[in-house]
């Protein structure tokens, strides 16, 4: 929906509220249904399951955490590979704060929005932040974020109660909602040659970088490659 640059900061976070609850949220939320089961699956009680949903808010990062408790690994290798996992997320906030950067605004400030940074809000903020006035643009974010998350919980909390209830291929397949919609809300953000190329070379790169890089870095690697070649098209592309 639309944000009007006289309401007020209550207003502006309901509207995020309401556009993260027409679809995004519940994309994300049952995409974590599986996190649940797989928690109650290693042993682990429903409330560190929300609470991991909470405080890493990366499914693939929750996956890895509780397969690798499962596995018996140390909790030093499990943090370190979490945090290669979670590499990924540095480009991402890199993009989106200075869409949320406000004058005065303390770094603990932007450490705390950054928290947020996720696949689907930061696909859907940066499609649609550029539209909402500066002042306006933390309280929209929030609003989103926090419902994506909050309904999110509430998927992790479900889905901790319906182990052997959901066929294995179908919790599978929910995990893959949310890289779905964010390669469909990417491309619905296309605007220049320069973004389809850069979303078309990281397409064809992640495979090939995933097969002989690996090891958490292959996405920034694709990424990084994808997005210098599109910017230098776009670059060329421009009148003199």
């Amino acid at each position: 929906m639309s944000v009007s640059a006289d309401w007020s900061w209550q207003r502006v976070a309901l509207a995020g509220m309401r556009d993260a609850l027409l679809l995004p949220a519940w994309i994300v939320g049952f995409g974590l249904i599986g996190i649940g089961s797989l928690a109650r699956d290693v042993g682990y009680p429903v409330d560190v399951a929300v609470l991991s949903t909470i405080l890493v808010w990366a499914g693939p990062s929750q996956v890895l955490f509780f397969a690798s408790i499962a596995a018996g690994a140390a909790w030093s290798a499990i943090a370190i590979a979490v945090a290669f996992a979670s590499l990924r997320f540095l480009p991402m906030t890199m993009a989106i704060l200075p869409l949320l950067r406000r004058p005065g605004q303390s770094v603990w400030q932007q450490l705390f929005l950054a928290h947020y940074v996720a696949v689907t809000a930061w696909s859907e903020g940066l499609r649609r932040l550029p539209g909402i006035a500066p002042h306006q643009r933390v309280a929209y974010f929030l609003g989103f974020a926090n419902t994506c998350m909050a309904v999110s919980s509430v998927g992790t909390f479900t889905g901790y109660y319906l182990l052997g209830a959901l066929p294995i291929p179908f919790a599978a397949g929910l995990l893959c909602l949310t890289p779905i919609f964010f390669l469909i809300s990417l491309i619905g953000g296309l605007r220049h040659r320069g973004d389809v190329t850069a979303l078309a070379l990281g397409l064809v790169l992640a495979p090939i970088c995933e097969r002989f890089i690996g090891g958490g870095f292959d996405l920034i690697v694709a990424g990084l490659a994808a997005g210098t070649i599109a910017f230098a098209v776009g670059r060329k592309r421009k009148p003199a």
